[in-house]
């Protein structure tokens, strides 16, 4: 394959990583905790870990993991928020030769039944607030070690003890919850395991790079979750990509232990839990944001610190410009803003890289490339509307659903193969059937076109294609257009069945200017979009519905028009 997008590589990024100087991740992170055992980690409501003490409390807790007895490669879930428990449980998990199993701790008990029981996972590590949806499913569970968490636990004596009470009477975040001691199950305080583990060994893990570090769930935007087989291969390398890509715009800062990074999206979730892995790699520290919806509290961190790089969805971006407190930060120091998990509108970039100085940095990625397949150059000076190149070691294939290459410049479907891209999704052979060419590119559902630069860009997804009197209309490049639209925050397009045409465009609008209306918004669409690309419906919706991550649910847009 001619890969024509090295030659636009940025200075200094190499073309391909060798995961094998690691032998599984846990070396990669006992490497870092030595390196930078006096350095901070992280900081969540002005409390600070150091990579030490990230090192001795996720020793003690994996050493007390296997104690109870669990099998190697057993799946331990992780049900947390971005608190310092977070880092320390995975890194417990991983040292210990266990398997990762992040869950949403928004799940739903029906989502979250599901994936303990297709995990087949036998421990989970839960924050106390969303223990009462694990008491509603677990008889139906493997689950037999419950260790259960509260806010306030690694944010120090007095402190951590106000912010658990606080949560749990004043803010009445805790519903009741009370799970059943049966025969085989434990339930133990967070801190009771983290004392118990300290008197015990950690013994070393025999994981090495093909084995399973985590199970990496799908979204759930179409059917039941499957969770990608991710193996410590594919995380070393997406962590070795990702250190590569950034390291030309975060040079200028010079020392990376002085590197803020942002945590702000949810590090259950492959974008943040890639950015996290990144920060260890480079032995720079996150300010963790538990809440980013409370958008107020979110810009009081932001304003503490200087802050160097900034990832976020384009729902995240968009929060943030409009709060009128943002505008007074300081925004010298951000080197990267980086866009990923869903497209970001050209509307959005222009806005942020007016107000900050900043350009947006579009990616692309999946849970089953461990994150980021492609990224714009963080060298870019203005938003580009393409998601960029291959990452070091990265091949994409632009191809039809024969499988075949199609000629540059055409369409078709974006396929990707390289050492972050997942071995299949676990216990799904049928599935797996499906998800890679012959040639053994995983199919990632989303058609795009390649230049002649090797930039990619993403024309939609497969099956969110609206046809309209036999013509394919892509969502995206409506919401681009749109999204540009005066007075627009954000909206989304579907497909709704119309006698005439088959299917028409229906529009969704989420309002910055009240005073906007329906002819406005059709006006727009006549000026910028050909005939059939017109929406023969437009509601306005004062929110849209989203994943935890911010991506916008289509489906459920879809649902309630059919509902009505």
């Amino acid at each position: 394959m001619d890969r024509i997008w090295l030659q636009h590589y940025p200075a200094g990024v190499p073309q391909t990583i060798d995961p094998e100087q690691y032998r599984s991740v846990p070396h990669l992170l006992e490497e870092s905790f030595r390196k930078f055992a006096d350095k901070p980690f992280s900081v969540c409501m002005d409390v600070w870990m150091s990579y030490g003490e990230l090192d001795t409390l996720s020793a003690a807790l994996g050493a007390w993991l296997q104690s109870r007895g669990l099998e190697p490669g057993a799946r331990v879930a992780i049900m947390l928020p971005n608190i310092p428990q977070f880092a320390v449980t995975m890194a417990a998990v991983l040292r210990a030769g266990y398997t990762c199993v992040n869950v949403n701790p928004l799940y739903t008990a029906r989502e979250l039944e599901h994936q303990l029981k297709d995990s087949g996972s036998t421990a989970i590590i839960i924050l106390e607030n969303f223990a009462h949806t694990l008491q509603a499913v677990i008889d139906k569970t493997p689950i037999k070690q419950v260790v259960m968490t509260s806010m306030g636990d690694l944010l120090g004596g007095l402190k951590g003890a106000w912010i658990t009470f606080a949560v749990r009477h004043l803010a009445k975040m805790v519903p009741p919850y009370q799970i059943a001691l049966t025969p085989g199950r434990s339930v133990v305080p967070f801190s009771q395991a983290l004392a118990e583990g300290r008197g015990k060994k950690l013994q070393p893990a025999s994981s090495n790079l093909d084995s399973i570090a985590f199970l990496q769930y799908t979204g759930g935007t179409t059917g039941l979750s499957k969770g990608a087989t991710l193996t410590h291969r594919n995380i070393v390398a997406a962590t070795l990509q990702a250190d590569a890509w950034f390291k030309p715009a975060l040079a200028r800062i010079g020392d990376p232990t002085k590197i803020n990074g942002i945590a702000a999206l949810p590090l259950y979730h492959i974008f943040a839990l890639t950015l996290c892995l990144l920060a260890i790699r480079q032995g720079s520290h996150l300010t963790l944001i538990p809440n980013p919806r409370d958008i107020g509290k979110f810009i009081k961190e932001l304003k503490k610190r200087p802050f160097h790089m900034l990832p976020a969805v384009n729902t995240l971006f968009n929060a943030l410009l409009q709060h009128p407190e943002f505008k007074t930060l300081d925004f010298s120091h951000l080197c990267i803003s980086q866009a990923g998990g869903m497209a970001a509108a050209e509307g959005t970039a222009k806005a942020w890289q007016q107000l900050t100085g900043s350009a947006m940095v579009e990616g692309w990625g999946m849970s089953e490339t461990c994150a980021i397949g492609t990224n714009n150059p963080v060298t870019s000076t203005q938003f580009s509307g393409s998601i960029g190149l291959p990452l070091p070691s990265i091949d994409i294939a632009i191809k039809d659903d024969a499988g075949n290459t199609v000629p540059q410049g055409e369409s078709g479907e974006i396929c990707i193969k390289g050492p972050n891209v997942m071995t299949g999704y676990y216990q799904q052979p049928a599935e797996n059937a499906k998800a890679f060419t012959s040639d053994g590119f995983m199919r990632t559902g989303d058609v795009g076109v390649m230049d002649e630069k090797g930039y990619t860009r993403i024309i939609d997804r497969k099956k969110d294609m609206i046809l309209v009197s036999g013509f394919n209309v892509l969502p995206n490049e409506l919401e681009q257009v749109i999204s540009l639209c005066p007075g627009v925050l954000e909206c989304a397009a579907i497909g709704v069945p119309d006698a005439k045409q088959g299917e028409a465009i229906k529009i969704f609008v989420v309002r910055s200017d009240p005073a906007l209306t329906e002819d406005d918004v059709a006006r727009y669409c006549r000026e910028n979009l050909t005939g059939y690309k017109h929406p023969k419906h437009i509601e306005f919706r004062t929110e849209l519905p989203k994943t935890n991550v911010g991506k916008i649910l289509r489906r459920e847009l879809r649902n309630s028009a059919a509902a009505h």
